[in-house]
């Protein structure tokens, strides 16, 4: 589970962007942490990094698909 420190560094927000799947091998389509939801293993990743292939991230049958889901977004865009 990802953890923070300072919650003055993150916002809460509600965005479509966090409830989509992403296969394993394709690129990212934003920055920041994705969890593997079969596993839980998460990553950082930046924006346009290809996510762990079938070949590098393996699962029992148990665990179902690979399926990564953003869960922080890393905004390299400050306002």
């Amino acid at each position: 589970m990802a953890t923070y420190q300072e919650a003055a560094f993150l916002a809460h927000v509600v965005n479509a962007a966090f409830d989509q799947d992403h296969p394993p091998g394709v690129a990212a389509p934003w920055a920041g942490i994705y969890r593997c939801m079969g596993c839980h293993k998460e990553i950082g990743i930046a924006h346009g990094h290809v996510l762990p292939p079938q070949t590098d991230h393996q699962h029992t049958p148990q665990q179902g698909p690979i399926r990564w889901w953003l869960i922080v977004y890393a905004d390299h865009n400050p306002k």
